[in-house]
């Protein structure tokens, strides 16, 4: 096991890995901009080191800076998050040429699997069932020609990359080439990567993804699904396992598919398979994340295993030590992301409290929201035995919950959770309107 590991990244999920750490005996190494000198995660780490200006491209996304630190601190491990260069198989190879072990998937595994329209084909060959699409597209021509062979409606999505960005809806010959030319662009900026490729859109569908853990040993386990259909521009707002949407006969038999095609591509680490839910109950292969997905937090609360504890153990070649039989999917665990609306400064934060209920956040008094990183103040899960306790219990929450100084959309949480169409459990990606 590891003795001291460094967090490359801020926020509410640096603070979540901080703590995992500590529980397991482990000593953190934080790194932070300038922007994040009096920041949570920097307060709470052993040690910590500045490593350049307020822009993520001088800090966080810094891989050299990085590496110094970790190499000055004498970390073994570095522990990305999710986000910055968490997905970046350039860093992981530089770590390991470092002597560094990169909590997460070998790169040689990232670099097969972070494009998607590859990830598409090689999935295929699994049993999962896939979205049909193309590879990369090369031209507004050839994407034309996709898009009319595929029949419209289609997306076009960036291959690399993720959260939202580099996706367009096109519903016609007519707004395909300036959906091209923005997805590509928005692509290339966000990831480096202007790469796109087409798909068939499914309508109307849900957003249904399985967590997965696997070790270098051969061992996979699948610990349910989540769904994440409540977005706005491809953005989650709220997520919940396991999904309303599912039955015990569809989420067994997903589960088994997911971690039998987990096996066959060779994948180690926590990883999420995304799929589309159709209305007659049939799941499509979207893409995969190989690292921690921000809602991993409803996951943790319905079946209790630590997701970043697992992350630090696989890494240092610890076998999972428990079987999918282990696994106990009972109850209904529901998370609220809280999102900030503007870079002011928290004059008064209380945080709800009571058994199954967890904030998991960055925020002190007296600190300002900074504009050169995103929205996300905290993530509020609440677990209960049914559906019904769950919502009253988030419900009670989100009313507690007091974030004085700064503009949040709680009371947009409280609308989402009051809606009818959600109560009963009948949503799908179209609820905010985005679709």
């Amino acid at each position: 096991m590891f003795s001291k590991i460094l967090i490359a990244n801020r926020g509410e999920i640096a603070v979540r890995i901080i703590r995992a750490c500590k529980e397991m005996g482990v000593a953190t190494v934080a790194v932070y901009s300038e922007a994040d000198r009096n920041a949570l995660h920097v307060a709470l780490a052993d040690e910590s080191y500045c490593i350049g200006g307020p822009e993520a491209s001088e800090s966080y996304l810094n891989e050299n800076q990085i590496i110094s630190a970790a190499i000055l601190a004498g970390a073994q491990a570095i522990h990305p998050g999710y986000g910055f260069l968490s997905e970046n198989a350039h860093f992981a190879r530089l770590c390991r040429k470092n002597g560094i072990v990169f909590i997460g998937p070998q790169p040689e595994s990232m670099e097969r699997l972070s494009d998607k329209a590859v990830l598409k084909e090689l999935i295929s060959s699994t049993g999962l069932t896939v979205i049909p699409g193309t590879k990369a597209v090369s031209s507004v021509e050839e994407a034309k020609a996709s898009a009319l062979k595929l029949g419209y409606p289609v997306m076009i999505k960036a291959c690399a990359g993720g959260g939202g960005r580099g996706i367009r809806l096109i519903r016609s010959e007519d707004e395909l080439e300036d959906a091209y030319m923005q997805a590509a662009s928005e692509a290339l900026s966000a990831f480096g990567d202007g790469s796109v490729y087409i798909e068939k859109y499914i309508y109307p569908a849900r957003h249904v993804e399985l967590q997965i853990l696997a070790d270098e040993q051969g061992n996979a386990v699948c610990l349910g699904d989540r769904d994440c259909s409540l977005q706005r521009r491809n953005q989650k707002l709220l997520e919940e396992t396991p999904s309303p949407a599912v039955n015990t006969e569809q989420r067994d038999r997903i589960m088994k598919l997911a971690v039998d095609a987990v096996k066959k591509i060779g994948y180690v680490g926590a990883g999420t398979l995304e799929f589309l839910l159709d209305r007659d109950g049939n799941f499509w292969f979207m893409e995969m994340n190989v690292r921690l997905q921000v809602e991993h937090c409803v996951t943790e609360m319905l079946t209790g295993i630590d997701l970043v504890k697992w992350q630090i153990r696989i890494a240092a070649g610890i076998p999972i030590n428990f079987t999918q039989d282990d696994i106990s999917l009972t109850g209904s665990a529901i998370e609220c992301r809280i999102n900030a609306q503007s870079c002011d400064k928290l004059e008064m934060l209380h945080v709800p409290g009571g058994p199954s209920v967890r904030f998991d956040t960055w925020l002190v008094e007296g600190m300002t929201v900074s504009p050169y990183y995103d929205s996300l103040l905290g993530k509020l899960v609440v677990y209960s035995k049914t559906r019904e306790e769950a919502l009253r219990k988030m419900r009670a929450a989100l009313c507690e919950l007091v974030i004085k100084g700064i503009s949040t959309n709680i009371e947009e949480q409280l609308r989402i959770i009051g809606d009818e169409r959600f109560i009963s459990g009948n949503y799908d990606l179209t609820f905010m309107g985005n679709r």
